[in-house]
């Protein structure tokens, strides 16, 4: 009977430090992470309009309209599609994306978040994109930085949506 007196009180204690523990793993502030980047000058002669490179995210095509940017990308290993749109001020692109999985449905399907990047030239005089991307709300958390291709237009529409492999049977031939 002592016993169970004791082991009462010590079990309701182990109780609240995992659940306190629980929610500090998780990350529990409910705070998106977001860049606190200072805006500079974009490169004299440069613009956001191009197509950039990354080993695993493949080629990013962005085009520029003003101070809007919209581009798209496919995985290097043709897993998934992306795209993203923003708003630049200057060298710095806030932007928010879309990444979908080829082959899947629901909510495994598609991630999302935020990033940003920055415009700068590199050490050989080519333009480079430097930044990161957070999922959800999150605008920081993993690092993509990509080189800009010479000589290569973007192409938005050479990134598509469907895959042949994922498409179903015609209509009156079921297999």
């Amino acid at each position: 009977m002592r016993t169970a007196r004791l082991l009462g009180p010590l079990l309701a204690s182990a109780a609240l430090a995992f659940a306190s523990t629980s929610v500090v793993a998780c990350g529990g502030d409910g705070n998106a992470h977001v860049a606190k980047i200072a805006v500079g000058e974009m490169p004299a002669g440069e613009t956001w309009t191009g197509v950039y490179f990354h080993p695993v995210y493949g080629y990013l095509h962005m085009v520029q309209n003003e101070n809007n940017i919209v581009a798209k990308w496919k995985r290097a290993d043709q897993s998934a599609w992306g795209e993203l749109s923003g708003v630049a001020n200057g060298n710095v692109l806030h932007f928010q994306w879309k990444e979908h999985k080829y082959g899947l449905v629901g909510p495994a399907a598609e991630a999302k978040g935020k990033g940003y990047f920055v415009y700068k030239m590199g050490s050989e005089k080519i333009a480079e994109l430097d930044g990161q991307f957070g999922v959800d709300d999150d605008e920081t958390g993993a690092d993509w930085h990509n080189i800009k291709q010479v000589r290569m237009v973007p192409d938005l529409n050479s990134i598509k949506g469907d895959s042949t492999a994922a498409q179903p049977a015609a209509k009156d031939s079921w297999q």
